[in-house]
């Protein structure tokens, strides 16, 4: 028991009613995000001969066509095409980019219904084909633990931090030699969000092969990057060959940037990646994404996700400081750490609905900014006990910020030693550890897990009882506002915020055409 910690049954309820209209409609969107993952799973992959990603510029070449394309899909007339040109995807794709073949006119032979049968034929073939891949990745997963075993949780994880492919291997098997059991790695931004932050004058990072790289053609570089597919896949065989030698499972988690939900889904599942992170709401404030784009983006890819057994990663919840920066008057711990409860419980409850179950989902832990606050130890209390109150059945991540300074970096490691509980921490995530470092992450998560079982958890009081009841309060007024007002609840209605667009906003569509080979395929028992 740890006390009365405020309104928990009204936050719970809330959260499902706000995600349950904001899902529904985000599982009828379409987005150009999905429309790119789906030729992903066609085969679809590369660059065309400008050095453009090939998925990217297909749809580009075919959405310049008219506004309205969008809601149609691309899916039924890239079929049609195969079917009336006897190409392979990647081929066809090719000819699209470069204008030879026309989508358009593909699109208006869909109104002759054999023609149509035939197309949708063609795309149920190319659909049933890609999940059978995905399928198989996840078979391959459950058996190769099987004979491995796998690591007591919590497990210990390493951020990778090295920019491409033969730096991450080499970080990779260092973190797996000190005993990490599974590697985190961020998805590098794609074409998209790239052009996008330009276009608003903001930065947008771009990739550079290390100095002294010998092979820079397009393709190298397109692919070296870590976090690119083809890099994954070189950290996915390095990870099973040292998982072989150690005799025990390792882990490969991937962090998909702004954008990039649904084609980081497709990759998670043709590449047996083990955990994805994907957090709508987070996106929402912290990638400043348009908020139907990123929900329906990740409508998409918890789907796919769910049917490739991943487990998703959702985070403890953004720092919303939106509304403050409209009054001009900062909020204080308490409300802030229940801002981002309040999101976090609309994210989780999103997961549900689009099909994910209890044992594939684990959550954020700490907010990366609450060791900065007064009496953090007693506040990471606190909002650890409403977090084990709320979903009882999650495991808990402790991800350590990646940008931190000297006193952050000293305290964070003891705090999570030190509050973790026993049962319910699944993963430690630290940043680029060393083999003391893999160690002494084991070892007091062994301690506390021993402490744990030797007492039952005691009432909360004094600061980390106030904090986690003014959490609570703050969590539903939060939630509360989001019912009334909207997303301007959260991400602040000042003259910055209405004058500049949200990414992604013009790229979503309402679907118009009812036809969904994947959603039939994903129905289906794998």
């Amino acid at each position: 028991m740890v006390g009365d910690l405020g309104p928990l049954d009204r936050l719970t309820e809330r959260a499902q009613t706000l995600a349950g209209a904001w899902a529904g409609r985000a599982r009828g969107s379409t987005t150009v995000g999905r429309e790119r993952a789906l030729l992903r799973m066609f085969g679809v992959s590369g660059l065309d001969v400008a050095g453009r990603p090939l998925a990217w510029a297909v749809i580009d070449r075919y959405l310049a066509g008219g506004p309205d394309r969008l809601g149609g899909g691309i899916v039924l007339p890239f079929a049609m095409a195969l079917a009336e040109y006897d190409l392979d995807p990647q081929r066809l794709a090719l000819d699209v980019a470069s204008g030879a073949v026309d989508l358009g006119m593909e699109a208006a032979l869909l109104r002759e219904p054999d023609r149509r049968a035939i197309a949708e034929e063609e795309a149920g073939r190319l659909v049933a084909a890609a999940v059978e891949r995905i399928d198989a990745n996840r078979t391959a997963r459950a058996e190769l633990i099987d004979v491995l075993g796998e690591a007591r949780r919590p497990w210990v994880g390493a951020a990778i931090g090295e920019p491409d492919l033969a730096g991450a291997l080499d970080e990779g098997r260092a973190a797996v030699d000190a005993g990490a059991d599974l590697l985190d790695v961020e998805v590098p931004i794609g074409r998209e969000l790239s052009d996008r932050l330009r276009r608003a004058g903001l930065d947008a990072p771009v990739w550079q092969p290390r100095a002294g790289t010998a092979d820079l053609t397009p393709e190298a570089i397109d692919q070296a990057p870590t976090g690119s597919q083809r890099a994954l896949g070189g950290l996915r065989r390095a990870l099973d060959e040292a998982a072989a030698q150690r005799r025990g499972y390792v882990r490969l988690g991937i962090v998909p940037p702004p954008l990039g939900m649904p084609e980081s889904a497709v990759v998670a599942g043709f590449e047996r990646i083990d955990v994805a992170r994907s957090d709508p709401l987070g996106e929402i404030v912290d990638g400043h994404v348009a908020p139907d784009r990123a929900l329906a983006d990740h409508a998409f890819g918890q789907a796919l996700l769910a049917r490739a057994g991943v487990t998703v990663a959702i985070g403890p919840g953004p720092l919303v400081v939106g509304p403050d920066l409209a009054r001009g008057v900062p909020s204080d711990p308490a409300v802030r750490a229940g801002r981002a409860l309040a999101l976090q419980l609309v994210a989780v409850a999103i997961a549900r609905g689009n099909g994910l179950p209890e044992d594939q989902i684990l959550i954020g832990g700490l907010t990366p900014w609450l060791v900065d606050e007064p009496d953090p130890v007693a506040r990471a209390v606190g909002e650890v006990a409403l977090r084990r109150a709320l979903f009882p059945e999650l495991g808990l991540v402790f991800e350590e910020p990646r940008s931190a300074g000297s006193a952050t970096a000293e305290l964070w490691p003891a705090l999570v030693a030190a509050i973790q509980p026993a049962g319910a921490t699944a993963v430690i995530v630290r940043q680029r550890p060393d083999r003391r470092t893999v160690r002494s992450t084991r070892v007091a998560s062994l301690v506390a897990a021993d402490v744990g079982s030797a007492h039952e958890m005691g009432l909360l009081a004094g600061v980390a009882l106030s904090h986690a009841r003014a959490t609570a309060e703050a969590a539903l007024r939060t939630l509360e506002r989001l019912a009334d007002d909207g997303w301007r609840a959260v991400v602040g209605e000042g003259p910055a915020e209405r004058a500049q667009a949200r990414l992604g906003e013009d790229a979503i569509a309402e679907r118009s055409d009812n036809f969904d080979p994947l959603a039939r395929e994903l129905s289906r028992v794998g």
